[in-house]
């Protein structure tokens, strides 16, 4: 089986520990490293299961290069999971963060994958697309959500969802032009240096061992709500909780990562949206629902009609390319996701309580 020394940064993150632990379970033989800072709160939840796994841990920040530097037997794959999730980082004047993580920390990256001449899996977002440009979008109000239509006009948006020729001109947040600046240092790296690359653009993805935030995690944070009873509310778009979002069960996810490390060669320098689907679609309205009958408990859900900074009414991923590409469609619908968070909340109760200071 390729790859039998493995990098995976942000490693002890939501993303991270669940591919590390992935990729160790169907290479035992081989050598899988996670390499994170904890500095995101629930992190620290995450290194028993690393271990019991055989993942090793090590302790570094992806803005240092002196945490990056090539080890004895070099790495032959670089999975980079790293990063400062928020859409609303650096709205608080402190943009240092987000540019040094995501940017910065991706370039350490690269260089370390350039002298171990390892492959690199790169973890990019759906943030990439322009914030106004999908909210121009014409769009119908059904009971429930809101629903892109076909006729448009724009390159790659249809009813479908947002497949990866949508126009980037714009503004997207901080965080999505991080991304994308490093997806395209990641092709000056291809040319200069010969460096295999293939990039995710990844839309919501969901499952246990994710510490849903009000900024990263949307369905983690509905499922933690409704079981330790915490207050929720609609932002934005007149407060109906009518705003749409794909999801995609990390396992989804590592099924295609597999499948892409197959075919490395193949696969060299494409891009992919990575996302649910419009099957596997929730608005928050409905997330509220399914909470109600999967949890068990009723809240009553706040508004706030005034939409902030970043926000988008609808994101939906068109997979086509990704599955003409290799074949791959999500499996696990968002009923099985929803279920799957639940479960490991109530598993965990008292170690998640802590983490989120509940």
């Amino acid at each position: 089986m390729p790859y039998q020394n493995i990098l995976v940064t942000g490693g002890a993150g939501f993303i991270g520990s669940n591919v590390a632990i992935a990729l160790k379970s169907r290479r035992p033989d081989g050598r899988v490293t996670v390499l994170d800072s904890l500095r995101r709160r629930g992190s620290e939840l995450n290194l028993p299961r690393l271990r019991e796994a055989g993942v090793i841990f090590q302790h570094g920040d992806i803005r240092n290069p002196e945490d990056l530097a090539p080890p004895r037997e070099p790495y032959d794959l670089v999975v980079e999971c790293s990063a400062e999730p928020s859409a609303l980082a650096g709205y608080d004047g402190d943009v240092r963060f987000v540019v040094n993580t995501n940017l910065a920390g991706t370039i350490n990256c690269l260089e370390l994958a350039r002298q171990c001449k390892a492959d690199l899996l790169f973890l990019s977002t759906s943030r990439v697309y322009p914030v106004a440009r999908l909210n121009e979008l014409p769009t119908v109000e059904q009971p429930t959500r809101f629903a892109l239509v076909d006729g448009s006009g724009v390159p790659g948006a249809s009813a479908a969802g947002v497949a990866e020729e949508f126009p980037l001109d714009g503004y997207r947040t901080l965080y999505g032009a991080t991304k994308l600046a490093s997806e395209l240092v990641i092709a000056e790296y291809r040319h200069m240096f010969g460096l295999r690359a293939v990039v995710n653009r990844c839309g919501v993805v969901a499952g246990p061992w994710q510490m849903g935030k009000v900024d990263q995690g949307v369905f983690t944070l509905w499922v933690l709500a409704h079981h330790f009873r915490r207050a929720l509310k609609y932002i934005g778009f007149g407060g109906t909780g009518k705003q749409v979002r794909d999801l995609l069960h990390v396992a989804d996810l590592i099924d295609l990562l597999e499948l892409q490390l197959a075919r490395m060669a193949e696969l060299d320098g494409r891009v992919f949206n990575v996302g649910g689907g419009l099957e596997t679609s929730l608005s928050l309205q409905e997330t509220t629902s399914l909470c109600r009958e999967l949890v068990g408990n009723d809240l009553e859900i706040g508004a706030d009609e005034t939409t902030r900074e970043g926000d988008v009414r609808v994101y939906v991923t068109d997979n086509r390319r990704v599955t003409e590409a290799v074949g791959w469609r999500p499996r696990r619908s968002p009923r099985e996701i929803i279920s799957d968070i639940h479960s490991w909340i109530t598993k965990n109760e008292a170690a998640v309580r802590q983490a989120l200071g509940t």
